[in-house]
Protein backbone atom coordinates (compact mmCIF):
# COMPACT_ATOMS: atom_id res chain seq x y z
CA UNK A 1 0.00 0.00 0.00
CA UNK A 2 1.08 3.72 -1.06
CA UNK A 3 1.82 5.63 1.57
CA UNK A 4 -0.33 8.73 2.80
CA UNK A 5 -0.65 11.54 0.33
CA UNK A 6 -0.26 15.18 2.16
CA UNK A 7 -1.15 18.37 1.36
CA UNK A 8 1.52 20.97 2.72
CA UNK A 9 0.18 24.78 3.47
CA UNK A 10 2.66 27.70 4.83
CA UNK A 11 1.96 30.51 5.20
CA UNK A 12 3.94 32.53 7.90
CA UNK A 13 5.26 35.24 6.25
CA UNK A 14 5.23 36.37 2.55
CA UNK A 15 5.37 33.12 1.10
CA UNK A 16 2.38 31.69 0.19
CA UNK A 17 3.43 27.63 -0.45
CA UNK A 18 1.54 24.36 -1.14
CA UNK A 19 3.63 21.40 -1.97
CA UNK A 20 2.09 17.63 -1.96
CA UNK A 21 4.24 14.71 -0.53
CA UNK A 22 3.79 11.08 0.07
CA UNK A 23 6.20 9.44 2.22
CA UNK A 24 9.50 10.73 1.37
CA UNK A 25 8.63 11.97 -1.89
CA UNK A 26 8.10 15.53 -3.19
CA UNK A 27 5.50 15.64 -5.96
CA UNK A 28 4.51 18.88 -6.03
CA UNK A 29 5.89 22.52 -4.46
CA UNK A 30 4.52 25.98 -5.53
CA UNK A 31 5.33 29.06 -4.02
CA UNK A 32 4.22 32.52 -4.32
CA UNK A 33 5.37 35.71 -2.94
CA UNK A 34 4.53 39.07 -1.77
CA UNK A 35 8.32 40.40 -1.43
CA UNK A 36 8.07 42.88 -4.00
CA UNK A 37 5.68 44.37 -2.58
CA UNK A 38 7.32 44.60 0.99
CA UNK A 39 10.60 46.00 -0.48
CA UNK A 40 10.07 49.78 -0.42
CA UNK A 41 9.18 49.46 3.43
CA UNK A 42 12.58 47.66 4.20
CA UNK A 43 10.52 44.61 5.67
CA UNK A 44 7.55 42.49 5.74
CA UNK A 45 4.29 44.38 6.59
CA UNK A 46 1.94 41.69 7.44
CA UNK A 47 -1.52 43.17 6.67
CA UNK A 48 0.24 43.31 2.77
CA UNK A 49 1.08 39.70 3.44
CA UNK A 50 -2.52 38.68 4.82
CA UNK A 51 -3.68 40.30 1.82
CA UNK A 52 -1.15 38.77 -0.45
CA UNK A 53 -2.35 35.20 0.80
CA UNK A 54 -5.60 35.69 0.40
CA UNK A 55 -5.10 36.46 -3.33
CA UNK A 56 -2.62 33.53 -3.99
CA UNK A 57 -4.48 30.80 -1.68
CA UNK A 58 -6.42 28.85 -4.62
CA UNK A 59 -4.53 29.60 -7.37
CA UNK A 60 -1.39 28.78 -5.91
CA UNK A 61 -3.28 25.30 -4.17
CA UNK A 62 -4.61 24.83 -7.56
CA UNK A 63 -1.14 25.29 -9.32
CA UNK A 64 0.28 22.33 -6.87
CA UNK A 65 -2.59 19.82 -7.70
CA UNK A 66 -1.94 20.22 -11.36
CA UNK A 67 1.66 19.91 -10.62
CA UNK A 68 1.07 17.09 -8.84
CA UNK A 69 -1.59 15.51 -11.19
CA UNK A 70 -3.80 14.78 -8.04
CA UNK A 71 -7.06 15.96 -7.17
CA UNK A 72 -7.95 17.20 -3.78
CA UNK A 73 -9.97 14.23 -3.09
CA UNK A 74 -7.00 12.06 -3.21
CA UNK A 75 -5.08 14.09 -0.61
CA UNK A 76 -5.37 12.07 2.64
CA UNK A 77 -4.34 14.58 5.07
CA UNK A 78 -3.92 18.26 5.52
CA UNK A 79 -0.62 19.89 7.13
CA UNK A 80 -0.76 23.90 7.52
CA UNK A 81 2.13 25.79 9.43
CA UNK A 82 0.31 27.07 12.98
CA UNK A 83 3.39 28.56 13.89
CA UNK A 84 5.62 30.68 14.79
CA UNK A 85 5.20 33.16 12.42
CA UNK A 86 3.23 36.69 12.09
CA UNK A 87 -0.18 35.94 13.44
CA UNK A 88 -2.08 37.53 10.00
CA UNK A 89 -0.59 35.38 7.73
CA UNK A 90 -0.51 32.56 9.80
CA UNK A 91 -4.29 33.43 10.30
CA UNK A 92 -4.91 32.99 6.45
CA UNK A 93 -3.73 29.73 6.06
CA UNK A 94 -4.89 28.13 9.10
CA UNK A 95 -8.21 29.50 8.15
CA UNK A 96 -7.92 28.11 4.22
CA UNK A 97 -6.71 24.83 5.51
CA UNK A 98 -9.69 24.21 8.18
CA UNK A 99 -11.71 24.84 5.63
CA UNK A 100 -9.65 22.32 3.16
CA UNK A 101 -10.19 19.14 5.74
CA UNK A 102 -14.10 20.45 6.45
CA UNK A 103 -14.91 20.53 3.04
CA UNK A 104 -12.95 17.03 2.04
CA UNK A 105 -13.20 15.46 5.78
CA UNK A 106 -9.57 14.83 5.54
CA UNK A 107 -7.31 15.35 8.79
CA UNK A 108 -5.68 18.16 9.52
CA UNK A 109 -2.03 19.48 11.27
CA UNK A 110 -1.27 22.75 12.47
CA UNK A 111 2.79 22.21 12.64
CA UNK A 112 5.48 23.84 13.23
CA UNK A 113 7.35 25.82 10.75
CA UNK A 114 10.53 26.06 12.33
CA UNK A 115 10.73 22.20 12.29
CA UNK A 116 9.53 22.22 9.39
CA UNK A 117 12.65 23.64 8.32
CA UNK A 118 14.92 20.52 9.08
CA UNK A 119 12.22 17.98 8.03
CA UNK A 120 12.63 19.41 4.02
CA UNK A 121 15.96 17.91 4.36
CA UNK A 122 14.52 14.68 4.54
CA UNK A 123 12.98 14.83 1.05
CA UNK A 124 17.02 15.57 -0.72
CA UNK A 125 18.54 13.77 1.41
CA UNK A 126 16.99 10.83 2.28
CA UNK A 127 15.90 9.44 6.29
CA UNK A 128 17.33 11.40 8.90
CA UNK A 129 19.75 9.17 11.53
CA UNK A 130 18.98 8.34 15.06
CA UNK A 131 19.92 11.00 16.37
CA UNK A 132 21.31 14.51 14.79
CA UNK A 133 21.58 18.52 15.53
CA UNK A 134 20.00 20.94 13.92
CA UNK A 135 20.60 24.54 13.40
CA UNK A 136 17.92 26.73 12.11
CA UNK A 137 18.58 30.20 10.91
CA UNK A 138 16.73 32.53 9.22
CA UNK A 139 15.12 36.08 9.38
CA UNK A 140 13.23 35.34 12.95
CA UNK A 141 15.04 32.40 14.11
CA UNK A 142 18.68 31.04 14.93
CA UNK A 143 18.31 27.96 16.92
CA UNK A 144 20.09 25.00 17.81
CA UNK A 145 18.01 21.67 18.36
CA UNK A 146 19.08 17.88 19.19
CA UNK A 147 16.83 15.70 17.36
CA UNK A 148 16.01 12.14 17.81
CA UNK A 149 12.72 11.75 15.92
CA UNK A 150 11.61 15.07 13.75
CA UNK A 151 8.50 14.43 14.94
CA UNK A 152 8.64 13.33 18.67
CA UNK A 153 12.10 14.03 19.25
CA UNK A 154 12.88 18.04 19.20
CA UNK A 155 14.61 19.47 22.39
CA UNK A 156 15.92 23.02 22.20
CA UNK A 157 19.66 23.63 23.22
CA UNK A 158 19.75 27.07 22.37
CA UNK A 159 18.60 29.92 20.63
CA UNK A 160 19.28 33.51 20.13
CA UNK A 161 18.79 36.01 22.64
CA UNK A 162 18.22 39.10 20.48
CA UNK A 163 18.43 39.54 16.85
CA UNK A 164 18.40 36.58 14.71
CA UNK A 165 21.39 35.93 11.70
CA UNK A 166 19.14 36.93 9.21
CA UNK A 167 17.70 39.59 10.84
CA UNK A 168 20.88 41.06 11.80
CA UNK A 169 21.94 40.81 8.00
CA UNK A 170 19.27 42.51 6.69
CA UNK A 171 19.63 45.59 9.51
CA UNK A 172 23.31 45.71 8.38
CA UNK A 173 22.29 46.03 4.49
CA UNK A 174 20.31 49.20 5.72
CA UNK A 175 23.02 50.50 7.40
CA UNK A 176 25.37 50.04 4.14
CA UNK A 177 22.75 51.04 2.02
CA UNK A 178 21.65 47.71 0.18
CA UNK A 179 18.45 46.82 -0.81
CA UNK A 180 15.85 44.92 1.11
CA UNK A 181 16.45 42.18 2.14
CA UNK A 182 20.06 42.77 2.81
CA UNK A 183 20.97 39.04 3.11
CA UNK A 184 21.86 38.30 -0.37
CA UNK A 185 23.41 41.71 -1.16
CA UNK A 186 25.89 41.21 1.84
CA UNK A 187 26.52 37.34 1.17
CA UNK A 188 27.72 38.60 -2.36
CA UNK A 189 29.92 41.56 -1.31
CA UNK A 190 31.49 39.45 1.30
CA UNK A 191 32.40 36.69 -1.77
CA UNK A 192 34.87 39.79 -2.89
CA UNK A 193 36.28 41.33 0.95
CA UNK A 194 38.06 40.41 3.26
CA UNK A 195 36.80 38.56 6.11
CA UNK A 196 39.81 39.62 8.25
CA UNK A 197 40.15 43.35 7.66
CA UNK A 198 37.64 44.49 10.59
CA UNK A 199 37.99 42.86 14.02
CA UNK A 200 34.16 42.42 14.30
CA UNK A 201 33.01 41.16 17.86
CA UNK A 202 31.68 37.52 18.43
CA UNK A 203 28.65 37.38 20.34
CA UNK A 204 28.44 35.86 23.95
CA UNK A 205 32.19 35.50 23.67
CA UNK A 206 33.13 37.12 27.22
CA UNK A 207 30.18 36.16 29.41
CA UNK A 208 31.02 35.54 33.16
CA UNK A 209 28.46 32.26 32.64
CA UNK A 210 29.98 30.47 29.54
CA UNK A 211 28.23 27.39 30.29
CA UNK A 212 24.71 28.72 30.69
CA UNK A 213 25.29 30.62 27.41
CA UNK A 214 26.96 27.71 25.08
CA UNK A 215 24.21 26.84 22.57
CA UNK A 216 22.65 30.68 22.35
CA UNK A 217 23.32 33.74 19.98
CA UNK A 218 23.65 37.06 20.18
CA UNK A 219 23.75 39.57 17.11
CA UNK A 220 22.77 42.52 18.42
CA UNK A 221 25.71 43.51 19.55
CA UNK A 222 27.57 43.02 16.49
CA UNK A 223 25.05 44.82 14.60
CA UNK A 224 25.70 47.95 17.26
CA UNK A 225 29.39 47.37 16.52
CA UNK A 226 29.45 47.81 12.71
CA UNK A 227 27.04 50.81 13.08
CA UNK A 228 29.56 52.47 15.31
CA UNK A 229 32.28 51.22 12.57
CA UNK A 230 30.21 52.85 9.93
CA UNK A 231 29.67 56.37 11.92
CA UNK A 232 33.14 56.94 12.40
CA UNK A 233 34.49 56.31 8.90
CA UNK A 234 31.59 59.04 7.92
CA UNK A 235 32.57 61.73 10.85
CA UNK A 236 35.85 62.01 8.69
CA UNK A 237 34.59 61.70 5.78
CA UNK A 238 36.09 58.79 4.71
CA UNK A 239 34.94 56.04 2.33
CA UNK A 240 33.59 52.74 3.35
CA UNK A 241 34.97 49.74 2.24
CA UNK A 242 31.67 48.29 1.79
CA UNK A 243 33.21 44.70 0.94
CA UNK A 244 35.07 44.75 4.22
CA UNK A 245 32.61 45.25 6.33
CA UNK A 246 30.60 42.60 4.62
CA UNK A 247 32.91 40.37 4.72
CA UNK A 248 33.89 40.87 8.17
CA UNK A 249 30.45 41.12 9.55
CA UNK A 250 29.72 37.86 7.38
CA UNK A 251 32.82 35.92 8.85
CA UNK A 252 31.45 37.10 12.50
CA UNK A 253 28.05 35.71 12.31
CA UNK A 254 28.84 32.29 10.56
CA UNK A 255 31.82 31.55 12.95
CA UNK A 256 29.98 31.77 15.86
CA UNK A 257 26.58 30.12 14.06
CA UNK A 258 29.02 26.96 13.05
CA UNK A 259 31.29 26.72 15.72
CA UNK A 260 28.37 26.22 18.37
CA UNK A 261 26.53 23.80 16.11
CA UNK A 262 29.90 21.62 15.65
CA UNK A 263 30.57 21.81 19.58
CA UNK A 264 26.87 21.06 20.31
CA UNK A 265 27.39 18.11 17.90
CA UNK A 266 30.50 16.79 19.28
CA UNK A 267 29.22 17.27 23.06
CA UNK A 268 25.88 15.16 22.14
CA UNK A 269 27.76 12.21 20.67
CA UNK A 270 25.87 13.71 16.70
CA UNK A 271 27.47 12.48 13.77
CA UNK A 272 25.31 14.31 11.61
CA UNK A 273 24.46 18.33 11.73
CA UNK A 274 21.22 18.97 9.17
CA UNK A 275 21.14 23.02 8.65
CA UNK A 276 17.92 24.77 7.12
CA UNK A 277 16.21 28.13 7.33
CA UNK A 278 16.60 30.55 4.90
CA UNK A 279 19.58 32.20 5.90
CA UNK A 280 21.45 28.47 5.02
CA UNK A 281 21.39 30.09 1.43
CA UNK A 282 24.64 31.97 3.12
CA UNK A 283 27.61 31.12 1.02
CA UNK A 284 30.23 31.56 4.00
CA UNK A 285 27.91 29.20 6.05
CA UNK A 286 27.88 26.70 3.71
CA UNK A 287 31.59 26.87 3.14
CA UNK A 288 32.55 27.09 6.63
CA UNK A 289 29.94 24.44 7.99
CA UNK A 290 31.80 22.31 5.25
CA UNK A 291 35.07 22.73 6.25
CA UNK A 292 35.07 22.87 9.94
CA UNK A 293 32.40 19.44 9.83
CA UNK A 294 35.43 17.61 8.36
CA UNK A 295 37.87 18.52 10.75
CA UNK A 296 34.98 17.08 13.36
CA UNK A 297 34.49 13.94 10.95
CA UNK A 298 30.93 15.07 11.14
CA UNK A 299 28.15 14.81 7.92
CA UNK A 300 26.75 18.32 7.37
CA UNK A 301 23.43 18.16 5.08
CA UNK A 302 21.91 21.26 3.92
CA UNK A 303 19.07 21.15 1.49
CA UNK A 304 19.57 22.99 -2.08
CA UNK A 305 18.91 26.49 -1.93
CA UNK A 306 14.90 26.05 -2.96
CA UNK A 307 13.95 24.84 0.19
CA UNK A 308 15.91 26.94 2.46
CA UNK A 309 13.24 29.58 1.97
CA UNK A 310 9.44 29.29 3.43
CA UNK A 311 7.70 26.78 1.05
CA UNK A 312 4.83 24.40 1.40
CA UNK A 313 7.27 21.39 1.06
CA UNK A 314 8.94 22.20 4.48
CA UNK A 315 5.09 21.75 5.75
CA UNK A 316 4.24 18.59 3.91
CA UNK A 317 7.26 17.01 5.03
CA UNK A 318 6.33 17.32 8.67
CA UNK A 319 3.04 16.64 8.66
CA UNK A 320 4.00 13.38 7.19
CA UNK A 321 6.20 12.69 9.36
CA UNK A 322 4.04 13.09 11.79
CA UNK A 323 1.87 10.39 10.21
CA UNK A 324 4.29 7.93 10.36
CA UNK A 325 5.07 8.70 13.93
CA UNK A 326 1.58 7.94 14.48
CA UNK A 327 0.61 11.18 15.86
CA UNK A 328 -3.19 12.39 16.43
CA UNK A 329 -4.61 15.08 14.15
CA UNK A 330 -4.58 18.66 15.85
CA UNK A 331 -8.14 19.61 17.00
CA UNK A 332 -10.38 21.33 14.22
CA UNK A 333 -9.93 24.41 16.97
CA UNK A 334 -6.45 24.50 17.12
CA UNK A 335 -5.24 28.52 17.17
CA UNK A 336 -2.12 29.99 15.84
CA UNK A 337 0.87 30.27 18.09
CA UNK A 338 3.13 32.90 17.20
CA UNK A 339 5.97 31.65 19.28
CA UNK A 340 4.81 28.42 19.19
CA UNK A 341 7.47 26.16 20.93
CA UNK A 342 10.10 24.00 19.72
CA UNK A 343 9.57 20.89 21.49
CA UNK A 344 6.40 20.36 19.88
CA UNK A 345 5.93 19.19 16.27
CA UNK A 346 2.72 19.70 16.16
CA UNK A 347 -0.39 22.27 17.93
Amino acid sequence: MSEPLVLGIESTCDETGFALVRGRELLADVTATSMDAHERFGGIIPEIASRAHLESFLPTLEAALGAAGVELADVDAIAVAAGPGLIGPLTVGTAGAKALAVATGKPIYGVNHVIGHVAVDELVNGPFPERFIALVVSGGHSSLLSVTDIATGVRELGSTLDDAAGEAFDKVGRLLGLPYPGGPHIDRLARIGNPEAIAFPRGLKNVKDPERYRYDFSFSGLKTAVARYVESLEARGEPLPVEDIAASFSEAVNDVLTRKALDAAAHHGADTLVIGGGFSANSRLRELAAERAEEYGITVRIPPIRYCTDNGAMIAALGSACLRAGLAPSPLDFGNDSSMDLSRAIA
